[in-house]
């Protein structure tokens, strides 16, 4: 091959060893480029490295002990013209497919908001909504979400992330037949369990999905998506509970869930996960059809499949600070994002469904230009006035958590920031082979503190001041935990996130 090129390793095509690494470029035919390092490579000779290109095979480094990629199949010319990957069509059908099981999530997050009305006023005693009955069919959603993400940690990894999604179809749609044809609110209670169960397995299963699936240029972009489609859905709700009754939406709400499911069908696996099974001619298929035949898939493909490494976690292994860290991390960014009183706050109210969904937009453009990090410090530092403002106010109106006059940038900084972002962070930081399980979890930490905080939100005994001024602590607090722990991943492939919590090195994060 003439000319200059680079070998990338699976780190890609960044420093290699850190600040003494150095890039440099062999002129001569047939190893036309290669990556070496100034504190360990450069002061050997090169000539074991020559007799492993020669064969075939993989090089390893002497002073680190990683291997360095030597075949023709990690070869990179580099060029300033985007990938071509990034214009094949098929990647974003995949993600739209996916993303209608979160357009579903939202729909059904907000069912209660023009059905609890209609129910209060009911004229069968069986379907009267009394108050503490209205507070829990719309607080009873979040236990199922709960106990979906539970689930999803054996499903994520059993099943694969295309049939969880699959999967949450069947409960959804149970879900919303019982309240079509409820007869009490027993049916109506079970209802909300089973699609917020659904939503939970959704919530865990998509994210990680498109991320495994998505090119690193895309993928903060394609991240947002999941919670783009969860507020247009909530809007969606809102516009037919102007003409279609209770039961009507319950039916309305078994389309998006069976047009999900008939796509994804025809949607592949993500290649990570088919890997991690052992299913290379399947991973390579699927990830040929998602990047298209006339790019470098190839390359994509033995990067990935040298970082799947052990596919199961072992209970010593949870010890290791490149498994725990990015669960905690992950699971940290959850419970704040919903201890900064979100669910709460922005429970039912359409107006500030359009701003979220305004924001979210902007965030889907700007994400993987201006990166993770700084969206989450606008995002913190917009939610700060919440205590300010709340000194302004005295009550809030009687029903379901409904904020009259919440100053729009609020919801607009949130929807920014700590709403897609936390979510795509989750996907993209956790360790493959702990990925299923971790991202269950963390669903079940973020729903689980979204329950405790609906039914605890105790205006009547503090009023607004206290409850307020806890979460624009808590935002604060945001802004700090954003600083110290958590990593910049725009434009970083997955398994360069890996070898970042692995060895620690920054190097591969730039």
């Amino acid at each position: 091959m003439p000319g200059r090129a680079a070998i990338v390793c699976a780190f890609g095509p960044s420093d290699f060893h850190g600040d003494s690494c150095s890039r440099w470029v062999l002129e001569k035919n047939p190893l036309p480029a290669a990556l070496g390092c100034a504190g360990c490579c450069f002061s050997r000779s090169f000539e074991p490295l020559k007799a492993a290109w020669c064969r075939g095979e993989r090089w390893q480094c002497p002073g680190y002990g990683l291997l360095l990629p030597t075949t023709q199949q990690h070869l990179l010319l580099h060029s300033e013209k985007p990938p071509a990957s990034l214009h094949n069509k098929r990647l974003y059908l995949a993600v739209f497919a996916a993303v209608l099981g979160n357009f579903s999530f939202g729909f059904a997050l907000v069912y209660p908001s023009p059905v609890i009305p209609a129910l209060e006023a009911h004229p069968s005693p069986a379907l009267r909504l009394n108050q503490n009955t209205a507070s829990w069919f719309g607080s009873v959603f979040m236990l199922g979400a709960a106990a979906g993400g539970l689930s999803t940690m054996l499903l994520n990894d059993r099943l694969g992330r295309k049939l969880s999604i699959m999967f949450s179809a069947l409960p959804s749609a149970v879900g919303y037949a019982l309240m079509a044809a409820a007869q009490g609110t027993g049916m109506l209670l079970l209802g909300r369990v089973l699609t917020g169960y659904a939503g939970g397995v959704t919530s865990a299963s998509i994210p990680v999905y498109i991320s495994e699936i998505s090119h690193p240029r895309v993928r903060g972009m394609l991240g947002a998506c999941p919670q783009m489609m969860a507020v247009l859905g909530s809007l969606i709700l809102y516009a037919l509970g102007l003409v279609l009754d209770w039961r009507s939406l319950a039916v309305a709400g078994e389309v998006p869930v069976l047009v999900m499911s008939v796509l994804l069908c025809f949607m592949p696996n993500s290649p990570r996960f088919l890997l991690s099974q052992g299913k290379e001619d399947e991973a390579l298929g699927s990830l040929c059809w998602l990047r298209g035949k006339d790019t470098d898939y190839i390359r994509e493909y033995q990067q990935i499949k040298d970082s799947v490494r052990n596919r199961h976690v072992s209970c010593v292994e949870i010890k290791d600070p490149f498994l725990y860290k990015p669960i905690l991390i992950a699971g940290g960014m959850r419970f704040l994002q919903q201890l900064s009183g979100v669910t709460c706050i922005l429970y039912d109210a359409a107006l500030v469904g359009l701003v979220r969904l305004f924001s979210v937009a902007i965030a889907a453009v700007s994400m993987d230009k201006a990166g993770r990090k700084i969206l989450l410090f606008v995002s913190g530092m917009s939610c700060v006035p919440l205590a300010g403002f709340a000194q302004g106010s005295s009550t809030l109106p009687s029903r379901l958590r409904i904020f009259n006059g919440l100053p729009l940038p609020l919801p607009a900084g949130y929807a920014m920031g700590w709403g897609p972002i936390t979510w795509l962070l989750m996907s993209e930081i956790l360790p493959l082979k702990a990925r299923g399980v971790a991202s269950g979890l963390c669903v079940v930490v973020s729903w689980l503190t979204a329950f405790a905080l609906t039914q605890s939100f105790l205006l009547d005994t503090f009023g607004l001041e206290v409850p307020f001024l806890f979460f624009a602590v808590i935002c604060a607090g945001n802004m700090l935990f954003t600083g110290c722990c958590v990593p910049e991943t725009k434009g970083r492939s997955l398994e360069q996130i890996e070898a970042f919590f692995r060895t620690g090195r920054r190097s591969f994060m730039r």
